[in-house]
C-alpha cells in the first residue's frame, strides 16, 4: 500500500492510459514520471495491457506506482497482480474485486458515485474510492459528499479538465484520476512533447 500512498502524497494524480493499443504505454509512462507524476494506470480494456504491464513492471522508474484499471472480476485482479500491478482500480463497486485485492495484499480503488455506494465499498475494505464519473457533479459534489463522509479518501475521475484540477483538490479530493485531458493522443502516437506540456500545465500551471 505504501507504494501508491507515497506516490499520491508526492503528486495527487493517477494518470490513466487507455488506447486501442498498449504499444506506447511504456514511453508515455516514462514521460509522465519524468514530468513528476508518480502513479500510472494501465487499463485492461486496452489490447495487450497485461503484457505491457508485465514488461514495464520489470523496468519502470523507481518511485512510479504502476496499477491496473478497469478491473472488473477477481480473475482480472489476479492476472493484473501477477503481471506486476501494485494497485487495482475498478469502474464500479465490484465488491468481489475489493475482497480479492485484500486477499492479494494490494490497494483497491473501486468506482462509486452515490453516498451509499461510496460507504459500501469503503466498509468492504477499499483503500480509496474512485468517484466516477466526477464531471457529473463537479467539485461541488465532492464537497457535498465529504460533508457526511469526510474520512473517506475520494479520487474524482472522469471528465476533469486540467484547469479544473485545483478546484477538485480544494473541494477535498485526495487525488485525481486524469485520462484524456492529460494523456491526450500520446498513446496513439501523438507528440510526447505535447504530453510533457500538459503534465507541466497540470502540475505547475494549475498548482496541483
Amino acid at each position: 500500500m505504501t507504494d501508491l500512498i507515497d506516490a499520491l502524497t508526492a503528486t495527487p494524480v493517477i494518470a490513466i492510459l487507455r488506447s486501442g493499443s498498449s504499444r506506447r504505454f511504456p514511453d508515455v509512462a516514462d514521460v509522465l514520471h519524468a514530468s513528476g507524476i508518480r502513479a500510472v494506470e494501465f487499463t485492461l480494456t486496452t489490447p495487450g495491457a497485461l503484457d505491457a504491464l508485465r514488461e514495464y513492471a520489470g523496468s519502470k522508474p523507481d518511485g512510479l506506482a504502476l496499477g491496473a484499471g478497469t478491473v472488473i472480476t477477481p480473475a482480472d485482479a489476479r492476472r493484473a497482480v501477477e503481471a506486476g500491478a501494485t494497485y487495482l482500480i475498478t469502474p464500479a463497486t465490484c465488491l468481489d474485486v475489493v475482497a480479492e485485492g485484500r486477499r492479494l495484499g494490494v490497494p483497491v480503488l473501486p468506482g462509486a458515485f452515490t453516498t451509499s455506494e461510496i460507504l459500501s465499498v469503503w466498509q468492504a475494505g477499499a483503500t480509496m474510492v474512485k468517484l466516477f464519473p466526477a464531471s457529473v457533479g463537479g467539485p461541488e459534489y465532492v464537497r457535498a459528499v465529504r460533508a457526511p463522509l469526510g474520512t473517506i479518501p475520494l479520487v474524482p475521475t472522469g471528465g476533469i479538465s486540467l484547469d479544473q484540477a485545483p478546484a477538485y483538490l480544494a473541494a477535498g479530493a485526495a487525488a485525481l484520476g486524469m485520462g484524456g485531458p492529460l494523456v491526450g493522443d500520446a498513446c496513439e502516437g501523438g507528440s510526447l512533447d505535447a504530453l510533457r506540456e500538459r503534465a507541466d500545465a497540470l502540475l505547475h500551471g494549475a498548482a496541483v
